[in-house]
């Protein structure tokens, strides 16, 4: 398969920094027996590849699979290059960066690669690179779909398992496929938008010397197409990182031991440069200051590049052109500007802020203007990727049907005598997994006791576990969680058997703890956990570096390694605890690691001589309410960060459904006041407004033991923000969904403002849109206005469900635009600049006046429509 005598990496330079790094790691790991691999027979080429995965790879691939996984995804990976007709045009370091390496971001890895290889190689082989790609993507498309879910991100086998995914899996599986058959393939991420909340992951794909970029999952004609255009344009930073130490054209964000992180935005928008410069108070240049650029997101501050300032207290980003926090901090010292990127060549940041300081500012946040280009497509082309997508529809849904029914889980239920609405819940969840899931509750069903606790477990794991969870899990959590004395059973059940601790891919650890730790051992930490905590401290060596990349390495990996950085150890001390019989947790909102002492809740710092309990003070907030929002929420309006170290750490409340009683608003967190460990905070609200901008305010402020400190809520308002700004013929007709009779507009509303649309259903930009709206279902409903919503064509209409958008408003109509008449005039009333770029949403009355547009990918439609609305109302 491989010529003996040829080199994996040609240039000499390059190949000693590999095998040097590859050796300082042999040294580094030297627990566990981590390279037992490489005494295996190899070809020279196979050896060199090998050593570059190893030499840059995450602690937690190297500890949690085997050496003989890698290899032989090595030779798979070599094959694909000689029998695909593009192997030999692939560049040698294009194939290294981007064929070779099995991790695409933080997933945790399976056999895809050898998978996806022997079904897709068939498929692919007589096509040319360009259409190749295409290909895949076709295949991707009828395998996985996009639906949101939880950060955890799945591997490639179970996103086609469960049949979707979120962008992030879409994307992680769409550029393994495309690596199965050596397709050179990456990544792309923007970090968080800047117009509107969320973020988003595509693909960009090597063809012929140059990049391209394809929606994963989502098959357009030609490349460089997808929803996202528009607000890619939009976009202040694009990134991607790459494995190893890359070496290529794009400007280099960060270069860390294990992989480059790119800028790529220059592919997406316009962009501009800015330079940094870091002063103290006697404007004297500040080296090795950490500089964090912030896009305001999801009501916070969010940092989407880091950077380190040089010998003169410089460093520079290049950026979309809009508005960036800039936040600059060492050794507790502070300070932060607002930069221009576009209008602001340099900026200096003051670092004479310090924890303690209590104060308010008002900023306005505005995002790059949007400058989209759209690659033609013929109206043939279009066509057939229709027709093809459909096909693809259907294959997947074929398979989806075999997933359990409502009807089949509660014939399940019946059988093994469980409660219906659980078992549906559980069933129906589990998707392609259900299997796994229903196996585990029949077995478990023999026993009344353990059928209780099986159910117990399988509701606290999350949504997503359900679907890719393993038989062998269930069984070690279930049969092999033990009692340490006499705890509460809600603590027991919560915080010992449960295997799920934070983000990470849980694992069957429990049976291999109890068998690894000295029975002696077992029984002091039972009887003194400070005793476990001590030997975390004493054994376990903390490298912040050694995963960067990766998912949180295993805590059996941990135990193997002997090596983590901070969050793996947090998960290995939680798991390793639990597994012993002690409830342990890590602290959802703080992230801080807990022990459970009867009711006492101990909170544990690795770096503190002694564990001591937090002292705590109360925040309470007053809030005068605006018409357009009675109750502030968590992630949409405000956000609350810690102070430490000069840095600031989100507070994650949960997020919830506020509608059904759940989730972080003002009223349930702030009003009557909620406790918080002492320190200094930072709360940040935000308005955004129709056009991408926000009206934020920062409060500093101090929450000191056994007080209350009071600060103020306030949403920032735009009196002046509602203009006519077009006309709009409200005497369009549209076929009516219901009837299938031909009506108008002005028939359907009435005089008065109206909400009329053009959705595109299975679009993800118009499920954003339908949640939205679904979110202010009793705002809407209160307000009392029709809200049509139209089709392009009757097909649309019908692949519409409105049921997977729980709690759409009753005043919405469905209809279809015949001939696309009203989009057309939509597209020319408002000057719309890419006509089929859905959904389309105006605010008009039936005088004509448009006096709110939105088109495309937008988070928070909803919220938006309402300001105007409210405004109206005034």
């Amino acid at each position: 398969m491989n010529n003996s005598s040829s080199h994996f990496i040609s240039d000499t330079a390059y190949r000693t920094q590999v095998e040097t790094d590859f050796q300082s790691r042999q040294t580094t790991l030297s627990e566990g027996n981590l390279f037992t691999v490489f005494n295996q027979s190899m070809t020279p080429e196979e050896k060199e590849a090998m050593s570059f995965l190893y030499a840059y790879m995450p602690v937690g691939d190297i500890a949690d699979y085997s050496g003989e996984f890698f290899l032989k995804n090595v030779r798979t990976s070599f094959q694909a290059k000689q029998e695909m007709p593009w192997g030999k045009q692939i560049p040698e370091d294009i194939f290294r960066h981007f064929v070779l390496p099995i991790r695409v971001n933080n997933e945790n890895l399976d056999e895809s690669r050898m998978v996806f290889y022997q079904e897709l190689k068939d498929r692919v082989k007589g096509l040319s690179l360009h259409d190749a790609v295409i290909e895949v993507n076709h295949w991707c498309h009828e395998k996985v779909i996009y639906t949101p879910s939880d950060a955890r991100t799945s591997s490639p086998l179970a996103s086609v398992k469960t049949a979707y995914g979120r962008c992030g899996e879409e994307s992680t599986f769409t550029v393994a496929a495309l690596r199965s058959v050596g397709i050179p393939a990456r990544q792309v991420y923007t970090p968080r938008w800047a117009h509107t909340d969320d973020n988003h992951a595509w693909v960009e794909a090597w063809v012929d010397g140059q990049w391209y970029f394809l929606g994963a999952c989502e098959p357009e004609p030609v490349l460089n197409l997808g929803w996202f255009n528009a607000p890619a344009s939009r976009g202040m930073l694009m990134h991607t990182k790459v494995f190893g130490k890359y070496q290529g054209p794009e400007e280099v964000m960060v270069q860390t031991p294990l992989y480059t992180e790119i800028n790529i935005i220059g592919n997406y928008a316009e962009t501009a440069k800015a330079t940094i410069k870091v002063v103290d108070a006697n404007q004297q240049p500040v080296s090795d200051a950490r500089v964090e650029f912030k896009v305001y997101n999801y009501a916070e501050f969010y940092t989407v590049a880091n950077k380190t300032t040089d010998a003169n207290g410089e460093t520079f980003l290049t950026s979309g052109k809009g508005d960036m926090l800039v936040w600059a901090s060492k050794d507790g010292q502070f300070g932060y500007s607002k930069v221009s990127f576009g209008q602001q060549n340099e900026v200096t940041v003051v670092l004479d802020k310090k924890a303690g300081e209590a104060y308010t500012i008002d900023l306005d946040i505005v995002p790059p203007p949007e400058k989209a280009k759209l690659p033609e497509v013929t109206s043939e082309q279009r066509a057939e990727n229709t027709r093809r997508m459909a096909e693809e529809d259907s294959i997947r849904n074929a398979y989806v049907a075999t997933f359990f029914t409502d009807q089949k889980a509660k014939d399940f239920a019946k059988e093994i005598g469980m409660d219906a609405t659980v078992a549906t819940k559980l069933l129906v969840g589990s998707r392609g997994n259900y299997q796994t899931i229903s196996g585990f509750l029949k077995d478990a069903s023999a026993n009344d006791e353990q059928k209780e606790a099986a159910i117990d477990l399988l509701q606290r794991i999350s949504a997503k576990d359900l679907r890719d969870v393993s038989r062998e899990v269930l069984d070690d959590h279930l049969k092999n969680s033990i009692s340490n004395g006499n705890i509460d059973p809600e603590i027991f059940a919560q915080y010992v058997r449960n295997p799920r601790v934070a983000n990470e891919m849980i694992t069957p650890y429990k049976a291999f703890f109890q068998k690894a730790v000295p029975e002696a051992d077992l029984k002091a930490y039972q009887a003194d956990p400070m005793k476990l905590v001590d030997w975390v401290k004493n054994n376990i060596t903390i490298d912040e570096k050694c995963n960067l990349g990766g998912a949180p390495i295993f805590p059996e990996g941990v135990w193997k390694a002997r090596i983590a950085d901070k969050h793996s150890r947090d998960i290995f001390f939680v798991s390793l605890s639990r597994a012993l019989g002690i409830p342990a947790r890590i602290d959802e909102v703080t992230r801080k690691v807990q022990l459970f002492s009867g009711k006492e809740i101990i909170d544990i710092n690795f770096q503190a001589a002694e564990q001591t309990t937090s002292s705590k003070g109360t925040l309470q907030a007053d809030y005068k309410p605006i018409k357009a929002l009675e109750d502030p929420k968590y992630y949409s309006h405000f956000t609350i960060s810690k102070l430490t170290d000069g840095r600031l750490q989100l507070l994650n409340y949960e997020e919830g459904d506020v509608d059904m009683g759940s989730g972080a608003t003002w009223s349930n967190l702030l009003k009557k006041g909620t406790q918080m460990d002492t320190g200094s905070y930072l709360l940040v609200s935000g308005t955004r407004m129709a056009s991408g901008t926000v009206l934020a305010q920062l409060t500093f402020f101090n929450i000191e033991e056994g007080k209350t400190t009071q600060v103020h809520l306030n949403m920032r308002e735009n009196k002046d923000d509602i203009q006519v700004i077009g006309n709009f013929n409200s005497e369009n007709k549209y076929i009516s969904a219901e009837t299938g009779e031909e009506t108008s507009l002005l028939a359907t509303t009435g005089r008065g403002y109206y909400v009329v649309a053009i959705l595109g259903a299975r679009q993800e930009p118009t499920n954003h849109a339908m949640r939205d709206i679904a979110a202010v279902k009793d705002q809407l409903e209160t307000w009392g206005r029709k809200m049509v919503l139209l089709f392009p064509d009757e097909e649309g209409y019908k692949k519409f469900d409105p049921a997977e958008f729980k709690g759409l408003p009753n005043n919405i109509v469905y209809g279809i635009d015949k001939s696309h008449a009203i989009q057309k005039e939509m597209v020319a009333a408002m000057k719309l600049e890419h006509a089929n770029t859905l959904p389309i949403f105006l605010i008009a009355d039936t005088f004509n006046r448009v006096v709110f547009v939105s088109q495309g990918y937008t988070i928070g439609l909803g919220a938006q429509m309402m300001q105007i609305i409210h405004k109206l109302e005034q």
